[in-house]
């Protein structure tokens, strides 16, 4: 199995730069069946047509399974050590659970509903499903692709909520990195290998 079948990978990018794109790449040359976990829910007209289109340029085959919340528990089904899995995107993942409604509130499953127009986070929430994608990745066989965007380069959000998701997206995206094997980030659908491993040594190579 070749390093790019054995690792987990973060994809960083901004809105539109092809991170996407790049990250089914990367599990197009895994030789891998391939599994898109997406984060996403068809809220409004413009989603429902993201979706669409999304779903309409990958290659039929590869399995979509929806997981706007409980990534942990998707990723832990997805794996099984014989596919590669995409998990596009962690920053609607991260909304979704920092912005969660409480138990019982739309009456939807306790604890997994995102609220409509919220006005403040669960922290309960968010903590414990961040630290079950953390606890995961020690237990999930095969590659992981993770594809989120990069929010902390622009100017300072004017609100609290907005500050607050800018700052937890960046303590993700370090953490991940930090458990990531491979970390890319890409503009103008150009990557830049921000993390990789060591090239295997040639025999005899050895001090």
């Amino acid at each position: 199995m070749k390093w790019h079948q054995a690792v987990h990978q973060l994809v960083l990018g901004g809105a539109r730069s092809g991170k996407s794109s790049h990250a089914e790449a990367l599990a197009r040359a895994s030789r891998l069946d391939v599994t898109v976990i997406v984060t996403g829910e068809a809220r409004d007209d413009e989603m429902r047509e993201r979706i669409a289109r999304h779903r309409a340029e990958r290659p039929a085959q590869w399995r979509v399974v929806e997981a706007p919340v409980r990534l942990a528990e998707a990723l832990l089904a997805a794996a099984d050590g014989e596919r590669c899995v995409i998990v596009d995107c962690l920053t609607l993942w991260l909304s979704n659970t920092l912005f969660a409604a409480p138990p019982g509130v739309d009456g939807g499953a306790p604890d997994v509903t995102p609220a409509e127009g919220v006005a403040s986070c669960d922290d309960a929430i968010f903590r414990r499903e961040r630290a079950a994608l953390f606890d995961c990745l020690n237990r999930v066989r095969g590659p992981v692709i993770f594809v989120s965007n990069e929010v902390g380069l622009g100017i300072v959000p004017a609100d609290p909520l907005s500050r607050r998701f800018r700052d937890e997206a960046g303590r993700l995206h370090r953490e991940l990195a930090a458990r990531c094997s491979v970390v890319t980030f890409v503009a103008a659908g150009l990557p830049l290998v921000l993390k990789a491993p060591p090239p295997p040594m040639e025999p005899g190579g050895g001090a």
